[in-house]
């Protein structure tokens, strides 16, 4: 299993900071994962590739406030890569489509994300009878 890091580049050198804690093996990948968010993001600029495959919509939720907490402090900002539309929800969020070449920003229920979502808790039946109905790939 490999060790969680982050580098902070300026001034003299690099500096590695671990992210990683004795107890990180014992936990599953989400509670590995909010343990590191709850306790090492303080200040700055913060990159996130998916962060819901770690999470439950629960989590996902807790990971919001965390977010939330630091950007109304001040001095932090996200950029996050989703397919969560939880995640979307995240208030004034710019949400940047990669489904068109133009890279538009849209609003959150016009995502692909969104709508499917939506539409699948909405009629569970129509969209199982048309993915039984499809012939594998």
């Amino acid at each position: 299993m490999s060790d969680f890091a982050i580098r902070s580049f300026g001034g003299a050198g690099t500096r590695t900071t671990s992210m990683v804690d004795s107890r990180s093996h014992t936990r599953s990948h989400g509670e590995a994962f909010m343990a590191i968010i709850q306790s090492r993001f303080e200040r700055g600029l913060f990159l996130l590739d998916e962060p819901e495959s770690a999470l439950s919509p629960q989590r996902q939720l807790a990971l919001l406030v965390r977010m939330s907490e630091l950007a109304d402090a001040g001095g932090s900002q996200f950029i996050v890569a989703t397919h969560s539309p939880i995640l979307m929800t995240f208030p004034g969020a710019n949400i940047i489509s990669f489904d068109e070449p133009e890279l538009p920003s849209i609003a959150l229920n016009q995502t692909s994300h969104f709508q499917l979502t939506r539409d699948i808790l909405n009629s569970p039946a129509v969209y199982w009878k048309h993915l039984k109905g499809k012939s594998p790939a």
